[in-house]
């Protein structure tokens, strides 16, 4: 449901290119009702200065140099759930967009955007909507309804060690940090995922993070 927008959007830039920052800045620097107040060009940087700043809207890349903007935008709404995180990204693959609204982002943008556009979808996450690239709309609503409209039951139940697993792969950890906190080792998390994957009839990561919080709902 929309919210009330704030009379100025206070917007945090995430992007490790320099030169995409300051394009960014300047840009939205003569848009009224906007203000830049940081940038980052790390995960861990954004992390830290979103808890500092407090913005209403964080404009981030999928790709930084030590780790994901997903990991980020998971991390920041942890802390800040009334913070709006829109990915602006030159990547466009399924599985980048239905990970990003699985880690609660309200909207995902292409950097081929106009200006105006791009204004325009800071404006409308703001006041809580939600916003899709029409470049990678189609394509992630038919993966999404492809995979909702599936077979939501496994051909064999899942052992309490495997739904551990999966909920640590929905949670985006990784083999090794699934291993460290299972106490496992990494050849063993990988056997279990895949007889996860093989039980629940997927391939791929972002599908069981999918079934994972579409069997919670």
């Amino acid at each position: 449901m929309p919210t009330h927008r704030p009379e100025t959007i206070r917007v945090l830039l995430v992007d490790d290119h320099e030169i995409v920052r300051v394009g960014l800045r300047s840009v939205l620097g003569h848009k009224h009702g906007i203000a830049v107040v940081g940038e980052s060009a790390s995960m861990a940087e954004a992390v830290a200065l979103a808890g500092k700043l407090t913005p209403d809207v964080i404009l981030m890349d999928i790709r930084l140099p030590d780790g994901s903007g997903i990991d980020a935008c998971r991390e920041i709404l942890a802390v800040l759930p009334d913070t709006r995180v829109l990915f602006l990204t030159s990547y466009a693959d399924d599985d980048s967009v239905l990970a990003a609204v699985l880690a609660g982002a309200r909207g995902y943008i292409l950097k081929e955007i106009d200006s105006s556009s791009l204004t325009r979808a800071i404006h409308a996450v703001a006041e809580g909507r939600s916003i899709l690239d029409p470049a990678v709309t189609d394509r992630a609503l038919r993966w999404v309804r492809g995979f909702a409209t599936g077979n939501d039951r496994p051909d064999e139940k899942l052992s309490v060690q495997e739904e551990r697993v999966l909920a640590l792969v929905a949670d985006g950890k990784t083999n090794k940090e699934i291993a460290a906190e299972m106490g496992l080792s990494d050849k063993t998390v990988k056997n279990y995922l895949a007889t996860v994957f093989q039980k629940l009839r997927i391939t791929r990561r972002v599908q069981a993070a999918a079934f994972f919080v579409k069997r919670q709902a």
